[in-house]
């Protein structure tokens, strides 16, 4: 090795050093620092609890481990979570399909696009939950119903956000791809697809926690069964404990979902090149 090449393997391992802490040690700090502050949080919501505020308001966080235990215990809680979580997921797997086709199609149609333009906007102001009662009308109160309403929740967020991405497709690209002999099956596929599929994902992420909100709104709306039932319930008897408990097992699940839509995005998202 001569004395010339030495000095260069240092500043290639130091780099590869910090990219490997740059990537690593701060995902670490960073999830330290939420572990740590939700440690926080729960202690001094356990302090505060019926010392400075009333725990009929509050509840505490030990009561809410214990009634998530009792419901563990005696099954309530799978049964119920089991039946939010498929009308969470058939609702949104319905909508973001139909929002996806629909945006796709309409965005690619500019007359078209722009004379249903407002009527979409029009229907995507209406509250969700001002639909419950005429979804019950139309399909009772069962399953069908709540995941509906889910979907007609996650369709417009999906369908706003595919349509904007297709319509901000770069036009340099699809020309480029026209003047080479390309058909449109090849715009579609090699341009307008990979291009819009930010927004497409956009819509998906922003979805998620509307599913969950449709579903439980129906729940709460009417049903026997579901997590939206159990804090109708919890509330009925003024059981605070339980409405937090219910509140947390949601939060979980729309976690979990955001975490699956962030891994299919990973995947789609390969093309891109790395900044």
């Amino acid at each position: 090795m001569s004395i010339t090449e030495v000095p260069l393997a240092g500043p290639v391992v130091i780099a590869r050093d910090r990219t490997w802490w740059q990537r690593h040690g701060t995902t670490t700090s960073v999830w330290g620092v939420r572990v740590a502050l939700v440690g926080v949080l729960l202690v001094l919501w356990e302090i505060a609890a019926d010392r400075w505020i009333d725990i009929t308001f509050i509840s505490r966080p030990s009561d809410i481990l214990g009634r998530l235990g009792d419901w563990v215990a005696d099954g309530t809680l799978w049964t119920n979570t089991w039946i939010t979580v498929q009308e969470i997921v058939y609702g949104f797997l319905l909508g973001a399909a139909a929002g996806v086709l629909v945006g796709f199609v309409l965005a690619s149609l500019n007359f078209v696009y722009r004379v249903l333009d407002p009527f979409m906007m029009a229907l995507y102001s209406i509250p969700k939950v001002a639909l419950a009662p005429l979804f019950i009308v139309w399909f009772g109160i069962g399953m069908h119903m709540k995941v509906l309403l889910a979907a007609a929740t996650v369709f417009f967020l999906v369908f706003l956000n595919t349509a904007a991405g297709v319509r901000e497709v770069d036009r340099g690209l699809v020309d480029a791809v026209r003047l080479m002999g390309g058909s449109r099956w090849h715009v579609i596929r090699k341009v307008v697809l990979p291009s819009s599929m930010t927004g497409v994902l956009t819509g998906l992420k922003v979805a998620v926690p509307y599913a969950l909100i449709g579903a439980v709104i129906g729940e709460l709306v009417a049903s026997n069964k579901g997590l939206g039932y159990l804090i109708n319930d919890a509330a009925a008897q003024f059981d605070t404990a339980g409405v937090f408990a219910t509140l947390v097992v949601l939060s979980v699940i729309a976690g979990l979902l955001n975490v699956v839509v962030n891994l299919i995005g990973r995947r789609v998202n390969r093309w891109k090149p790395v900044e």
